[in-house]
């Protein structure tokens, strides 16, 4: 591995520490290095404190040496005001003279405005080094600026014989398909994803949560789709520990039990796309991503309007012989791995 692609490569590592902590912003990580050797590191861990680059500087001992090195990050140093001043003009009041970029950020109000910054300065910059992994890094970030939308994430657990539930179960008790790993490994994903999402049938029958109780992290906000509001209203859905987005008809009227702090209420026409409609309302509510937790129906919508980034489908050691069909996908496979007992399969969206 060259050089620059192995500190940038560290760059993307500690960006990842903190996934799921940082938004509306980005991952990022950033290293510096002063004849061949890492003198300091750091990477944003919070939305409001301190960025990567902020965190690396300071994290360099003998600061006289950051006038003879290179700074590495793996997004481009903002250059406007926001939570914390502009990273660029603080790698330039260090006069670290070159800088060597992992990708462009696609938020408007950077954009290339840093790197503008930091050549006006007359710092040597290196753009695109492991650009495509840092893309990745940010794909939720990449996504919500580039295309107005949450990075959608699809998931569900079938049987060996291709099922998602079976023709009758007890109501409001879910059927666990996957074994408890695999179940603490959803709760981890819910962690790092701005949102949840569920449709009617699921939120009638499973009555589920939806929040992070086995894994320490923030709950995602729960989004609901709830057409002629049928949902029983002493759901956990509605018991107000999480903000809760009921999407529901345009004619129906709103329950005082949906008149909470906690709870929003968003009307569509449901005879329109309503995955595209869906997205809107997520984009409104600067949700990033989104996981896609709901039934057949629901994950098939997504899947017929061919919104959808990725999909996580686990296969647990069970039969139902009969039941509710899990949904047809055509992706490229990716990552695949057993989980106990569990197959998970991890497909990208081909478009």
């Amino acid at each position: 591995m060259k050089k620059h692609e192995f500190y940038l490569q560290r760059c993307i590592q500690l960006a990842k520490n903190a996934t799921g902590k940082t938004y509306p912003n980005p991952l990022v990580g950033s290293v510096i290095v002063y004849n061949d050797q890492i003198i300091g590191e750091g990477w944003h861990q919070k939305a409001g404190e301190a960025h990567a680059e902020v965190n690396a500087i300071n994290s360099v001992k003998d600061k006289s040496l950051l006038k003879k090195s290179t700074i590495y990050v793996s997004l481009e140093p903002c250059s406007h005001f926001g939570k914390t001043p502009p990273c660029s003009d603080l790698i330039i009041a260090h006069k670290i003279k070159r800088v060597v970029i992992g990708t462009i950020d696609p938020f408007a109000k950077v954009q290339g405005r840093g790197i503008q910054k930091l050549m006006s300065a007359g710092c040597d910059v290196i753009i695109g080094v492991l650009e495509k992994e840092s893309q990745q890094l940010n794909k939720r970030f990449f996504t919500f600026h580039q295309h107005q939308r949450s990075y959608i994430i699809l998931k569900w657990a079938q049987t060996k014989d291709g099922f998602l539930a079976p023709e009758t179960q007890k109501d409001r008790e879910p059927v666990w398909i996957t074994n408890a790993s695999s179940k603490q490994l959803v709760h981890k994903w819910r962690s790092e994803e701005q949102s949840i999402l569920v449709g009617t049938e699921t939120a009638i029958k499973d009555n589920p949560k939806l929040n992070t109780r086995l894994w320490e992290g923030e709950s995602p906000v729960r989004v609901v789709l709830d057409r002629s509001l049928r949902i029983p209203q002493d759901s956990y859905l509605f018991d107000n520990t999480i903000k809760t987005i009921v999407i529901s008809d345009l004619n129906t009227e709103i329950p005082s039990v949906l008149k909470k702090e906690n709870i929003d209420v968003e009307k569509v026409d449901f005879s329109l796309n309503l995955a595209e409609e869906i997205c809107k309302i997520l984009y409104r509510h600067e949700l990033q991503s989104v996981i896609i937790e709901g039934g057949k129906q629901t994950l098939q919508t997504f899947i017929d309007a061919n919104l959808w980034d990725e999909a996580r489908v686990f296969t647990g050691n069970s039969f139902f012989k009969t039941g509710i069909k899990a949904p047809t996908l055509t992706g490229k496979l990716i990552e695949k791995q057993e989980i106990a007992t569990d197959l998970l399969e991890i497909y990208k969206n081909k478009k």
